[in-house]
């Protein structure tokens, strides 16, 4: 693997929201959201950063503010499906041996979680790394919207990925993983990714990463001490505004 300087990171951004429509452009405290999150994945420091959309009123507003962006297709099926065009655009030399997918609608990501998604990648046998923290909210545990993780411990902070569900899993006494939406691929494996069909679990759960589990990719989890927010709904939006106030006010 190259040095952690030498990774390429995404950000997907699109404007077809059905709960908020727009959100990437989204105001927070004057900037829009997308920009939020390019800045933090600045921030992470492990390599440039380029946001993929297919509006040019996104890509305008990222360049406004000093970032890059390219525009792709619109008819992608996932965040996946557009960095892997993105990459094609901004590196058809293929310098970069690791792409990281970080979503465009995380605004208070932190840098750190950024960066420790790439580091399972240090491992050869691993083909993509992402994060979760513990769950340590009671209603999180049966909500069909915090995607868990059932997974192999390998040290503390990291482990194997067996499952991804939306279900309470797994059964029994114990921590439970919330897995938060990021990743880092090696190029070859995102290339194998797009080039397979949607698979049977990934369908049935709607959560695209089982489409690499049952392909028998590999799959690590760093563990990272907190989730953060995705705007999904007004209400997120409300609630990154109150959160990024307090981090601006604390002097982040």
């Amino acid at each position: 693997m190259r040095s952690a300087s030498e990774a390429l990171v995404l950000i997907p951004a699109r404007m077809a929201a059905t709960r908020l429509p727009g959100k990437p452009l989204a105001d927070i405290h004057g900037v829009p959201m997308i920009v939020h999150v390019w800045r933090r994945a600045s921030e992470a420091q492990i390599g440039p950063v380029v946001v993929a959309t297919d509006d040019v009123d996104i890509a305008a507003a990222v360049r406004g503010a000093g970032g890059e962006a390219v525009l792709t297709r619109a008819d992608h099926e996932n965040g996946s499906a557009r960095i892997h065009e993105a990459a094609s655009l901004v590196d058809s030399a293929r310098h970069y041996d690791v792409i990281v997918n970080v979503q465009g609608d995380l605004p208070t990501i932190e840098p750190a979680s950024i960066a420790a998604c790439f580091a399972p990648l240090a491992d050869s046998a691993v083909d993509i790394a992402t994060i979760a923290a513990m769950i340590d909210r009671d209603e999180e545990r049966t909500n069909p919207n915090v995607v868990k993780i059932v997974g192999s411990p390998i040290d503390a902070n990291r482990l194997r990925a067996l499952y991804f569900t939306r279900a309470t899993a797994p059964w029994g006494e114990g921590p439970l993983l919330h897995h938060i939406g990021l990743y880092a691929y090696r190029r070859s494996a995102l290339d194998r990714y797009v080039a397979l069909p949607p698979s049977v679990l990934e369908k049935r759960e709607k959560l695209e990463q089982l489409r690499a589990l049952e392909a028998g990719m590999r799959i690590d989890v760093a563990l990272v001490d907190a989730v953060p927010l995705g705007v999904d709904t007004p209400a997120d939006l409300e609630r990154a505004r109150s959160l990024l106030a307090a981090s601006r006010g604390s002097g982040r």
